[in-house]
């Protein structure tokens, strides 16, 4: 940690508090669907997911490099644009959060470095051929992928779960989700952990402190997993509530058929050093997942402002960061001014945060808005698919309607 100066200090720092942001942004990735479910109590799941975040911190290194060596060219950027670029994600991180909506973190996180970069050192600083493959294809395949696996494995357990005893089912997928959830808890160590690490050595490589095409060293790989860790323990409540009970409603088995897709397709993509967005892995897999079960719906009101947050992650944490390199480029002053209004602008989120907190307590409380969302186009097309129910079903739903006063109900026939 030789020859760090006071702006490579804080541009360090600045990048553990967005790995901070990360963590409890993006607890929900992993135990939304647990806690909405009821396998794991609210504090034991994010301390479970936090634990795992760390061990998977130290697993691979591939994402850290595609960020540090790949996404923009390292020679003429100054330590200055890092701290630009982490200011824009941060404080789009801190926003979605306050709106509840799972978007991207690692996305924020691109769309600062490139603002930034472009605004410092023009177009020629970015490398599309990497962003290209290494994030917009993922971003897009990731979800479809995540969704289409989700889907057909809740159709699959629900039909090997025919006609078993219901109690038992659920208690036994109950504890399927625990260890699915701790695979997308390791899963999510192993990508977006290492983003913070990439940035940071990507400071360290701009103030000449390492050189180009480094790995991280120990330190930063440390530092990184404990900020992650500690935001994933302090759990994003609010983005919880959004992907356990906005979404869709789920049952135990759908909940371990979207989190063991969803840690599938993230832990490939860590392998390949493909930079993916966990969240929106883990949403695809959700709202498939919901799709998956008879008469489930998705409710593709919040869905839609889902994904209008997804498309507006580049541009505004790019558009965000290019403002604060503008400042930053004027000299001292106006790197102040930016770490001012970052913590300006951090303080008056949290603050309209407070006016209806949500935490452990409240998490799983079911919303209040009094009117039912109607099912959307593609949940009636797959209803429209669904096998009717068979006799002995539509018996059994005859039977739990309360006969007329005065009349007794029949006992229900056996099926032959």
């Amino acid at each position: 940690m030789e020859h760090i100066t006071l702006l490579l200090g804080i541009v360090i720092i600045t990048a553990l508090v967005f790995d901070f942001t990360n963590g409890f942004h993006d607890t929900a990735n992993a135990m939304a669907t647990t806690i909405s479910t009821g396998a794991l109590k609210p504090k034991t799941a994010v301390a479970m997911s936090a634990v795992l975040n760390l061990v998977g911190a130290f697993l691979s290194v591939e994402v850290a490099k595609t960020i540090s060596g790949g996404l923009i060219n390292e020679s003429g950027i100054r330590t200055e644009v890092i701290f630009a670029a982490l200011v824009g994600a941060i404080l789009w991180n801190l926003l979605t959060w306050l709106l509840g909506l799972p978007s991207s973190s690692s996305h924020a996180l691109f769309g600062g470095l490139i603002g930034a970069a472009v605004m410092s050192a023009g177009f020629s600083a970015v490398n599309y051929g990497t962003i290209v493959t290494k994030v917009l294809i993922p971003a897009v395949a990731a979800p479809v992928v995540a969704g289409l696996a989700a889907f057909l494995a809740s159709r699959l357990t629900y039909k090997i779960g025919n006609g078993a005893d219901d109690k038992a089912t659920t208690k036994g997928y109950r504890a399927g989700q625990i260890a699915s959830a701790g695979l997308v808890s390791l899963a999510h160590g192993t990508n977006d952990a290492q983003k913070t690490m990439g940035v940071i050595t990507l400071a360290l490589v701009t103030g000449g402190v390492l050189v180009p095409g480094s790995n991280p060293p120990m330190w930063v790989i440390v530092s990184a997993g404990v900020a992650i860790a500690l935001g994933t323990y302090l759990g994003g409540w609010r983005i919880i509530r959004t992907m356990g009970k906005g979404l869709t409603d789920l049952q135990p088995q759908q909940g371990f058929a979207a989190q063991t897709s969803a840690a599938t397709v993230i832990l490939a993509s860590s392998n390949l050093g493909f930079s993916l967005s966990t969240t929106q892995s883990c949403s695809g897999a959700v709202m498939g997942a919901g799709l998956g079960r008879k008469g489930g719906v998705v409710r593709w009101s919040t869905a839609t402002r889902m994904f209008v947050a997804w498309g507006l992650t580049l541009p505004a944490a790019g558009l965000v960061a290019a403002a604060a390199e503008f400042l930053t480029s004027q000299g001292t002053w106006g790197t102040v001014t930016v770490a001012v209004l970052l913590v300006a602008g951090s303080g008056a989120i949290w603050a309209v945060s407070r006016r209806k907190p949500v935490d452990h307590t409240n998490v799983t409380a079911e919303e209040t808005s009094g009117i039912a969302e109607a099912p959307g186009v593609v949940t009636t097309a797959i209803a429209a698919v669904t096998p009717p129910p068979t006799l002995a079903t539509a018996e059994e739903l005859m039977a739990t309607i309360p006969a007329p006063a005065g009349e007794s109900t029949p006992a229900p026939t056996a099926s032959v």
